[in-house]
């Protein structure tokens, strides 16, 4: 019985993730990315101060944009939701301003900690640096 039941929510737990969707060409895409063990959660949370509904990607009309990105990430110690083992996780927003998004483009939006302080770069398809945190907040 038990068996079952944890099949039932694996299953349910499963069909809530929906398939990304297909880049439309006349937009440009953000991709995100954490690319160290310690930096647990980069979602999309805001675009032109507008939330979005998934968390997982940006989709913008070419020009200019302002996102807003949710960056979780365990710190040894500290302020912040401690966890077993002495580390915290830090809960942060990031602001990401950006001109010149382009139609058909696919971007790289990277986040990482340095310590206490969140960072993200904003990458164009030749992998230079457009854009940076211009600010964040913690919780």
């Amino acid at each position: 019985m038990l068996r079952s039941m944890l099949m039932l929510a694996i299953t349910a737990v499963a069909g809530c993730q929906a398939p990304m969707p297909t880049a439309n060409p006349q937009m440009a895409w953000v991709d995100l990315s954490v690319p160290f063990p310690n930096d647990r959660v980069l979602m999309a949370d805001r675009l032109d101060n507008q939330r979005l509904r998934d968390g997982r990607f940006f989709q913008v009309s070419p020009g200019s944009h302002v996102l807003l990105v949710r960056f979780d990430y365990e710190v040894g110690g500290g302020g912040g939701m401690t966890m077993m083992g002495g580390t915290t996780v830090r809960e942060c927003y990031l602001t990401i301003p950006y001109a010149h998004f382009k139609a058909g483009e696919r971007y790289l939006l990277e986040a990482r900690s340095m310590a206490l302080t969140p960072e993200a770069r904003l990458y164009d398809t030749k992998r230079e640096v457009v854009a940076e945190v211009s600010e964040y907040y913690c919780l």
